[in-house]
Order: structure tokens, then sequence, then C-alpha cells
């Protein structure tokens, strides 16, 4: 029953992805904040922590849940390396085509199989947006961030011992 807490950060872990990745749809479908391919990456990352996520909602299986909480805590690794990456260098990059954002989509086939929303259709420079004074991708590193020490939290938690026979002391 430990990680019945850990069930609760996976639920909120595949909600929070899920949220940062409508509210990115929203953004460029109706208020045409166009993404580039670092932009659509962090989307896909969001996508697979949410994907990642599931397995740790099982009850009773401690091992699955901090397998689950490893695979989470390197995607938001990774997700916020994107975010940083996208902020310090490739939104000075006027072209950002053919990076290795651009690469992982394209071949992971999510532009091919979702492309309203994995598809990059700005450069880094123009996809270099505020939203309320603070950078766009801001927003994703502070919730990549977040699901990151939620991870680690879990990762750092004492395993559960199996109920069994107590080894007894021996004296001599």
């Amino acid at each position: 029953m430990r990680f019945a807490a850990g069930r609760g950060f996976f639920a909120a872990a595949i909600v929070l992805s899920l949220a940062a990745l409508a509210t990115a749809m929203l953004s460029q479908h109706y208020f045409d904040m166009q993404p580039c391919p670092w932009c659509v990456l962090q989307r896909a990352v969001f996508l697979a922590i949410a994907i990642v996520a599931l397995p740790g909602l099982l009850p009773g299986r401690p091992a699955v849940q901090r397998a689950s909480a490893a695979a989470l805590l390197l995607l938001s690794l990774a997700g916020a390396a994107a975010a940083l990456w996208q902020h310090f260098v490739a939104a000075s990059s006027t072209s950002c085509a053919m990076t290795l954002a651009d690469r992982i989509v394209r071949g992971s086939g999510l532009d091919e199989l979702w492309p309203a929303a994995f598809s990059a259709t700005a450069s880094c420079a123009d996809a270099a947006v505020n939203l309320l004074g603070v950078p766009y991708e801001f927003f994703s590193l502070a919730l990549f961030a977040l699901l990151a020490a939620g991870a680690l939290a879990l990762l750092r938690r004492p395993r559960a011992r199996r109920p069994g026979p107590r080894p007894r002391n021996r004296h001599f």
C-alpha cells in the first residue's frame, strides 16, 4: 500500500501532460502561435509521459510503478533539456529544420499520424514568443521540472518489504 500515493502522482502526471498538450494545441489553433520542431518535440514528450504513467496506476505493482517513475523521470529530463535548448540555442536561429528535434519527431511518425499536433509550422525564431512576459517554453520547462521532482520523490522512497518469515537471531 506504500505506492497508493504514487498512483495519485501518476494520475496527476497524465492529467498535467495531456493538459499541456491541449494548451499547446489551443495556442496553435486559436491564438495562431505556430510551433517549431523543438515545440513539437516537447509535445511528443508530454504525450510519452502520459503513456508511461499509465502502468503506474496499477494497484499492488510496486516494481511496475518504480519502472514507470524511472521512465517518467528520464522523459521529464529530456523534455526539460529540449525546452532549455529551444530557449538558449534554437530561438536565436533563423532555421531549425532538420535539427535533432525535427529528426526525432519525423522518425517517430507522429507528424504524419497526427499532423495538427505534431507538424512543425514555424521556425524557431518565429516561435519564440512570450506569454505573460515569460518565454512560452519556460512554462513547459516548469512542468517538466515538477514531473521530474515527483518521479524522483517516488524513486527515493524505500522499497516496500514483502511479508515473510523474519530471520532468527542466533546467539552463541
